[in-house]
């Protein structure tokens, strides 16, 4: 029953303030009847609704035809089509003929009944992103469920990538210990390259997967996200029951949670539908063994990639500078990354292994590369220095060869004659070489006296010469200059002094 107060204020509202009837009936609780009685609206709308049905009738025959012809053809299109033959009315008794000549229908689906083995169906899910180091990386999920146990095998991955896809193949493979007959996927860029109606161009490195296993790929029908509907009801079981409010320290202790989680819980649960009432763990004890067998040895589904190396002993690979030896500069090489190590190749000999780094910006190097391309440096540096010796000291090559004959450390000498050679000149070098090879004395310090004597016979002051260690830690040792202002006061101030005395 509406009270006297409500009818008076529905009344108000109608007529005084323009509110729709809806509006009204939310505004004071009232069913929509209620306040269609309260202000009388059938003594003044039926006949305007009856005249502009009436508008209608000499298209009624048009609009059977069309749907018969167009079942789907929308009620705006109608529309057009009446205006052009004459009809002015607007679109909205044409929408509720329409309406009631073509009731909405809602598609029933079959349940899939799928025998033991027989069917596997996989996807991908997205999980938003975390940082690793300066990185920002997508967190996906790849997910394979098995149709008649509802066993499910999941994975984190820190891409979307084919080899990341066929990586979670193989590993679920391993988890149930064999393989579905028959694996279904929807039309992810991972499988599927290209789709015609019922045309579709599988991914070769999928094809080569299935002809590993023996298992056949499968895509769902167009617009039939049904026939997959195992692998999304596991996808939602995950965001819920899973990943939301977990905290992880990487995606490898993600998946050490993940793989609890499912043997834990997944596999606790009944098995949907299952007149036995089978829980999932135990399904798949049965379902294994109509599973085909593990072929003798996994599939390969490492990325391989061809990559330029530049000047510098380093190979660019997903945002990260792997070292190499330096001998395989400006080469073409290839790159062969799992999950967790980078192989780089040249041919077919591997040349260098670092373990995966999913950062930015990083250099991962072996310290042995390093190595030796300082020995070389270093080599090529005395190569080139007794190659300037002995372009300007003709006797400086018998002197080395008998250093070297004695056992003496050729790289040291020359690096020594050298700062002689600079000191004192080419000649007198050339005269203080073959004078100390004259004498049997085949060391540099022997030609640095021979150099010193010389030049305090010919009344010239002595050249001080500072010989530094050939060991890199005490050439490389950095030394910080001091000031010598403290020097150059205390030198004024005596030299005041003695002027005043």
């Amino acid at each position: 029953m509406i009270t006297d107060e409500q009818r008076a204020k529905a009344r108000r509202l109608f007529f005084a303030e323009h509110w729709k009837v809806g509006t009204i009936a939310a505004e004071l609780g009232l069913h929509h009847d209620a306040v269609h009685n309260a202000i009388e609206s059938r003594s003044f709308l039926a006949p305007v609704l009856r005249a502009r049905a009436e508008l209608l009738d000499p298209y009624r025959e048009f609009i059977h035809v069309t749907l018969d012809q167009y079942p789907r053809l929308r009620s705006t299109r109608l529309h057009e089509m009446l205006r052009e033959r004459g009809y002015n009315g607007s679109v909205f008794p044409v929408r509720r003929f329409v309406a009631r000549q073509r009731p909405s229908r809602h598609e029933a689906f079959l349940r899939l009944s799928v025998l033991p083995g027989e069917q596997a169906q996989v996807d991908w899910a997205s999980f938003g992103s975390i940082v690793v180091g300066r990185a920002k990386r997508g967190v996906s999920c790849f997910l394979m469920v098995l149709s008649w146990s509802r066993a499910l095998f999941a994975r984190f991955y820190l891409d979307q990538t084919t080899e990341s896809f066929l990586n979670g193949h193989v590993a679920a493979f391993e988890a149930f210990g064999g393989v579905p007959r028959t694996i279904l996927y929807d039309n992810l860029k991972s499988a599927v390259l290209e789709r015609e109606g019922d045309l579709v161009r599988f991914h070769p490195r999928i094809l080569e997967l299935a002809g590993h296993y023996h298992f056949a790929p499968k895509p769902c029908a167009v617009a039939r996200g049904n026939e997959k509907g195992r692998v999304e009801r596991r996808i939602r079981d995950l965001r819920d029951g899973f990943f939301a409010a977990r905290s992880f320290r990487s995606v490898d202790d993600l998946n050490v949670q993940l793989e609890e989680w499912v043997h834990r819980v997944q596999r606790g649960r009944l098995v949907p539908a299952d007149p036995d009432k089978r829980i999932v763990r135990d399904a798949l004890v049965e379902e294994r063994a109509r599973l085909l067998p593990l072929p003798e040895h996994p599939a390969a589904t490492d990325l391989v990639r061809a990559v330029v190396s530049g000047k510098t002993p380093y190979v660019r690979f997903d945002r990260n500078d792997y070292s190499i030896p330096h001998t395989h500069v400006r080469k073409t090489l290839s790159v062969i990354a799992s999950q967790t190590v980078v192989r780089v190749l040249d041919g077919m000999v591997e040349i260098a292994r670092h373990r995966r780094s999913y950062d930015a910006g990083q250099q991962l190097e072996d310290e042995r590369h390093l190595a030796a391309l300082t020995a070389d440096k270093r080599k090529a540096r005395e190569h080139r220095g007794r190659n300037r010796l002995f372009a300007v000291c003709h006797f400086a090559r018998e002197f080395l060869a008998e250093i070297a004959l004695h056992g003496g450390h050729l790289g040291g000498t020359t690096s020594r004659l050298l700062r002689l050679l600079d000191l004192y000149g080419a000649a007198a070098l050339n005269m203080a070489i073959r004078d100390a090879h004259t004498r049997g004395a085949f060391r540099a310090e022997s030609v640095a006296h021979v150099l010193d004597q010389r030049r305090r016979a010919d009344g010239e002051r002595p050249v001080i010469v500072v010989a530094l260690s050939d060991d890199p830690r005490v050439r490389d040792q950095v030394v910080a200059p001091h000031r010598l202002d403290d020097y150059d006061n205390l030198a004024d101030r005596v030299g005041k002094e003695a002027s005043h005395e």
